[in-house]
């Protein structure tokens, strides 16, 4: 059954063209209603009895979902053409309405999620005055034990645990925190007068689901408010405080946590044979959830906030988001650029935005004036996973610029690193941040600005990140030349200083991406530029520090051929004529060794370094010095032996 767009202009306070809008998306449109929501209710129940409505109002969902119910029908699907389209000073921006209603139709992939139980055991840390009447107002609520900061008296009542001490160290997320507690004592409850505390002792362990930390310290963790379970407020600020206790009270129970990120441990380069290689991800992440693993990271998934930033910093595509996938974000943004082309639109720029963002907007289209009719908004929920792979694409997509507006708490740095990239792979400066912090400033920034659109061919759009940003930069590049790119780019070229290398082909054997390899037939280093992830550990590992790294992008066919970095003539075995080794080096150890060294002194023992291996083995035998020789054999004693000597 074809869907419907049911359509309300909001009491006649946005324009809509409905006959543009079905003919881009292919929808069946209703009238324009005027008031959906309140007095024309009857015909959105109708719209929604008949199944497969889609209604144009967000704002007003839950009263409609409530209605679907009522009528045991099938909840609509929402979208938003007023807050994000119809309300700005443009006043008709119906192609940007057929692209937001095309983009709700994609489906959502469904989060993976895992569940975590709290069982509501509460440590609360910081000075008695504080802390302890926190713990009055939560112990009715949760299992609570106050850490006490100070020497503060202690409470007569038994609602709750109190004990002193210093905590040392703290792990885990919510449901599973680990502590270590120095100096540590128990309350003694035993006795007349006041309570008294246990002798201290030092490395006592507990865990707890919940933290609460009243101290106004430093806080236990990095990122402390991307850190589930842990609620930190300034004593000092009493709303704070109450926030906080609000926030844990409501800590009890199962819970689900979606797992952000998907790992492939065999395509991390962090590190082989003990030399590290690539950080990008250990260096970006801010709430410390990866850590090394041998030769590749491991990420704790309980501990991973979502930010993003580590997979669209992954040179290899071992980490990747999955909350929802890349693929799914540039389904969106290939079909927001479509859509509105159809739709009559031109040169759509893109603004790329989270919750906070989306507030914003819509505060700006209420109060101010809106977002201009050809800025289009796509909200994500990290902004750190919007990569250099996503920019470029939307560029090639038919976006003629990308921003991205950042919440307060949002890390600047990954994405500011993403964006410097993708403007050196063809962005040419059409990619930026929009820092700005209220609704107006943001309309401010976005009207008045006009961007040449981008010709280029249609690309399809496939495969891991750097398959996709390979196929956009080559799209906008003006031509098949390299260019340079920002130190620590995954792009790069190897570069070999040809008379310090000696072919030992130590960084062959170590490379984690096959960009290094050599040839089976000669001495010969060869490279392949688009494998090259620029982690460095050929650099690390080369005994001449004859390599370096030099970041770049080359968009053309030559770069995913092997090239010959160095090569040499083989050495040709003096017994056998077998080739081996590297002539050079060979000539350079008999230059040093033959002659010159005891263990080469004398008996033609200088001639096994220009032996192969098998004939090194041959002759080393036969020697009369040979250190694995033995005595001579005894001869084998016959029956004809024993004979002559009894005839004797």
């Amino acid at each position: 059954m074809t869907k419907q767009l049911i359509l309300c202009d909001c009491s006649g306070s946005q324009t809509i063209d409905a006959d543009v809008i079905g003919r881009a998306t292919g929808l069946t449109c209703s009238r324009i209603h005027t008031a959906l929501c309140t007095r024309e209710a009857e015909a959105a129940a109708k719209a929604i009895s008949a199944g497969n409505a889609i209604i144009a109002c967000q704002q007003e969902a839950q009263r409609f979902d409530e209605l679907a119910t009522e009528l045991s029908a099938e909840p609509p699907i929402f979208v938003d053409i007023r807050d994000r389209a119809g309300w700005n000073d443009d006043k008709n921006a119906s192609a940007k309405m057929a692209a937001l209603v095309a983009e709700s139709l994609i489906p959502a992939p469904a989060a993976k999620t895992v569940d975590v139980v709290s069982e509501g055991m509460c440590l609360i840390i910081g000075a008695g005055a504080v802390a302890l009447p926190a713990a009055e107002k939560l112990a009715d609520a949760l299992a609570v034990t106050v850490l006490l900061t100070d020497d503060a008296d202690l409470p007569l009542t038994r609602a709750y645990e109190v004990v002193r001490g210093k905590l040392t160290k703290a792990t885990g997320t919510f449901g599973d925190f680990k502590l270590r507690i120095d100096g540590f004592q128990m309350l003694n409850p035993a006795g007349r007068g006041e309570f008294t505390l246990t002798a201290p002792r030092d490395g006592a362990e507990t865990r707890c689901d919940v933290i609460v930390d009243l101290s106004g310290a430093t806080s236990l963790f990095p990122a402390p408010h991307k850190r589930d379970g842990y609620l930190r407020a300034d004593p000092g600020s009493q709303p704070a405080v109450a926030d906080v206790i609000a926030q844990a009270r409501e800590m009890v129970g199962t819970f689900e946590k979606t797992l952000y990120l998907s790992l492939e441990p065999h395509l991390c380069a962090h590190s082989r044979a003990e030399q590290t290689g690539c950080t990008r991800c250990l260096d970006i992440c801010p709430t410390g959830a990866i850590f090394p693993a041998g030769e590749h990271v491991d990420v704790d998934p309980m501990v991973c906030a979502g930010c993003g930033a580590c997979a669209s910093l992954c040179p290899s595509g071992a980490i990747k988001y999955d909350a929802p996938p890349v693929s799914y974000i540039l389904t969106r943004i290939r079909t927001l650029a479509e859509t509105y082309a159809k739709a009559g639109g031109k040169a759509p720029r893109l603004l790329v935005h989270d919750d906070h963002g989306a507030e914003m907007i819509s505060l700006s289209a209420r109060f101010g004036r809106g977002l201009p009719a050809d800025v289009i908004p796509l909200s994500i929920s990290a902004l750190a996973e919007f990569g250099h792979a996503e920019m470029l694409a939307a560029l090639v997509s038919g976006f003629a610029s990308v921003q991205i507006l950042p919440s307060p708490r949002t890390e600047r740095d990954p994405i500011n690193r993403e964006i410097a990239l993708a403007n050196a792979m063809g962005g040419d400066a059409r990619l930026s941040l929009i820092d700005v912090d209220t609704p107006d400033s943001l309309s401010d920034a976005l009207y008045g600005t006009e961007i040449t659109p981008i010709i280029v061919a249609p690309k399809l759009m496939m495969g891991d990140r750097r398959q996709v940003a390979r196929v956009a930069a080559k799209a906008l590049l003006p031509d098949d030349q390299p260019v340079a790119l920002p130190a620590g780019a995954p792009y790069g070229a190897t570069m070999v200083n040809k008379d310090a290398c000696t072919l030992c082909l130590s960084c062959v054997s170590l490379c984690p991406s096959g960009a290094l390899v050599d040839n089976p037939d000669k001495p010969e280093l060869r490279f392949q530029e688009d494998a090259c992830l620029q982690c460095g550990i050929c650099t690390t590992i080369c005994p001449e520090k004859a390599i370096t790294l030099e970041p770049r992008f080359n968009p053309s066919d030559e770069a995913m051929k092997l090239v010959t970095l160095n090569e040499e003539e083989p050495f040709c075995c003096i017994e056998c004529g077998k080739p081996f080794g590297v002539k050079s080096t060979v000539e350079k150890i008999m230059e040093k060794l033959a002659g010159k060294h005891s263990m080469f002194e004398g008996n033609g023992a200088g001639r096994l370094i220009q032996m192969c291996d098998t004939c090194r083995i041959q002759a080393q035998y036969h020697n009369q010095s040979n250190p694995f020789a033995s005595a001579d054999r005894p001869m084998v004693r016959t029956t004809d032996d024993y004979l002559k000597r009894r005839d004797h």
